[in-house]
């Protein structure tokens, strides 16, 4: 996928930079202690609305996390070692050198720098969401002595280790909520009772207030998940104490599930000041633990709203950013690359230090490959425009060799499938949920071999990201095209003297004589005209045309033309 070629060209610069309880006794059976609206632009406006770098500064300096591709393991589902059909961190172990191999000179690997565990903390549930200890693990996933191992042997890989952190709500079943059904208990604060039911609605209109014992508590994801009371200090204590606990065991940060419901305020349930200066509160306690600590956020909302966790000041280090995904698989499913480009930009605009976190789906979605009805060609362009974007990439495990899954949600969390042995090589045993039925000819062993796969697409462009600096967290600024050729996506990635032209029909015909221009950068305007001389990323012929006119924007053709959902990065060197 590499070629080096001698490209002819005349330019005069490059591009323009644009903004672009006491801990110790709490759990009593264990040791637990101005508003922007893109639609009311112009595409111009969209693209281009100011003249501000969208780079981090040097006071934002990058961080390990945005160097690195993070990797969702649904632990349950991964890799079982003993043969009783769920997954657990041996399994994981077992796999690491599929994920990095800890050679940052091999290939055959998917280049994995960060791995996003679900939840490990004990739980009765099988997606572990609703917590009944916080400073243990799940014993059907192994003992703490194997969770240390699992952290020991990815640091020695230079994979770093996030654990989802479920503080919002625990489980019904945990010591601190079955305590507090007894009005007397001084557990009883530690969550949201009432004497009589409120009535109020949840979030999302539903119903969210629950019977025991003569009171009603408050759980707006379902009876099972009480919300805790965050305005009581015991409460903030006994989370503080977790998160101390796990990062003084080497985690590297925590994934936050459900960030927006942790305070109400009257009739406001999400999104509260409160919630917002707690996170911001946590941030200065966890740093002071491990300074190179790193959060990242579930705000299920629009990336506006999202931005409010960042003031007044910086709350966790990423957030999720929601409408980015829907756009980038909006924008190839019905091709549209102005809609892709808009919606990066908007991030930008609100992120403009690129502290934020990209993926195209996750546990609660639809995967992928269903998404686009199983068609590769679809799949691969989705994965080239979130790994060449801006933003820490998070990739869903499964989603590298085009695993299907529909709700419900045990649908779109199926165990790995590994190889054509019996049950996929997930497990000795029986899995605990059934395998998709197409894992004989769709699995790891059997793309592994295939150099024109999703998983060596996948490899290949994790990898190309990691040796490259500017496709990590370089300026994004989009090329205009040609209206005949609306369907190419364009934009170049800028990084001090790294500079790249990234190009993708998104299109399913071939396209001839598309145009590409973009303004002139001012801190880079030269003399001497640089060289394009290096495509990274692609196969074919390329001679691009460079216009001469001084006085026109960096123009540029491709005569040969590009096949529908085709893909080349150009790097330029000076």
């Amino acid at each position: 996928m590499k070629k080096t070629k001698t490209l002819v060209f005349l330019i005069l610069a490059f591009a323009l930079v644009l903004s672009a309880c006491q801990p110790d006794q709490t759990d009593i059976t264990s040791n637990d202690g101005a508003t922007l609206d893109p639609t009311a632009m112009a595409l111009s406006e969209q693209l281009y609305p100011g003249e501000e770098e969208n780079v981090t500064s040097e006071d934002e300096a990058p961080k390990w996390w945005n160097e690195v591709v993070f990797y969702e393991i649904f632990v349950r589902s991964f890799k079982d070692s003993d043969g009783d059909g769920i997954g657990d961190f041996q399994g994981i172990i077992s796999m690491l050198d599929y994920l990095n191999d800890g050679d940052p000179e091999t290939t055959d690997d998917l280049g994995i720098g960060g791995i996003w565990l679900m939840p490990i903390m004990p739980s009765p549930s099988y997606h572990g969401y609703d917590v009944t200890n916080y400073q243990s693990v799940n014993p059907d996933y192994g003992t703490l002595a194997d969770f240390k191992e699992l952290l020991d042997e990815c640091h020695q890989r230079g994979i770093r280790v996030v654990i989802d952190f479920v503080i919002n709500h625990t489980s019904n079943e945990h010591p601190w909520f079955v305590q507090s059904q007894d009005p007397n208990s001084s557990f009883r604060d530690w969550y949201v009772w009432e004497d009589t039911n409120p009535g109020k609605p949840g979030p999302w209109g539903q119903n969210a207030w629950y019977e025991k014992n003569g009171g009603w508590y408050y759980a707006p994801f379902w009876s099972g998940m009480p919300d805790l009371n965050h305005n009581h200090p015991m409460v903030n204590k006994s989370i503080y104490n977790a998160t101390k606990f796990w990062l003084d065991m080497g985690v590297d940060g925590f994934r936050v599930d459900a960030a927006r419901y942790l305070f109400e305020d009257g009739v406001s349930q999400q999104d509260t000041k409160s919630s917002i200066a707690w996170f911001q509160n946590w941030r200065d306690y966890y740093l002071s633990i491990n300074p190179e600590a790193y959060t990242v956020g579930e705000v299920w909302t629009d990336t506006q709203v999202i931005a409010k966790y960042d003031q007044p000041t910086k709350g966790m280090q990423n957030y999720f950013m929601f409408d980015l995904a829907s756009d980038i698989l909006g924008g190839i499913y019905s091709p549209d690359p102005a809609r892709i480009m808009a919606s990066y930009m908007n991030s930008l605009t609100y992120f403009p230090d690129q502290q934020f976190a990209t993926f195209l789906s996750n546990h609660d979605q639809q995967r992928v490959a269903s998404y686009f009805s199983d068609k590769l060609d679809r799949q691969k362009l989705t994965a080239f425009l979130y790994l060449t974007g801006p933003g820490v990439p998070y990739l869903y495990y499964g989603e590298e060799i085009g695993m299907l899954g529909n709700k419900p949600d045990e649908k779109i969390r199926t165990p790995m499938q590994w190889s054509n042995d019996a049950q996929a090589g997930f497990s000795a045993g029986d899995p605990w949920q059934e395998i998709n039925p197409d894992w004989e000819t769709k699995n790891v062993q059997a793309q592994g071999a295939d150099p024109d796969s999703l998983l060596n697409w996948y490899r290949g462009l994790i990898n190309l990201r990691n040796r490259y600096p500017g496709l990590q967290y370089g300026n994004y600024i989009p090329i205009t095209v040609n209206n005949e050729c609306r369907r190419v996506y364009g934009v170049v990635r800028e990084l001090g003297a790294e500079t790249y032209i990234i190009i993708a029909n998104l299109g399913v015909q071939r396209l001839e004589g598309c145009t590409f221009s973009y303004e002139p950068s001012r801190k880079n305007v030269t003399e001497t005209p640089p060289s394009f001389d290096t495509i990274i990323w692609g196969e074919g012929s390329y001679s691009p045309q460079y216009s001469e006119d001084p006085n026109a924007p960096n123009t540029f053709t491709i005569p040969d033309g590009l096949d529908g959902g085709e893909t080349l990065i150009i790097e330029i060197s000076n």
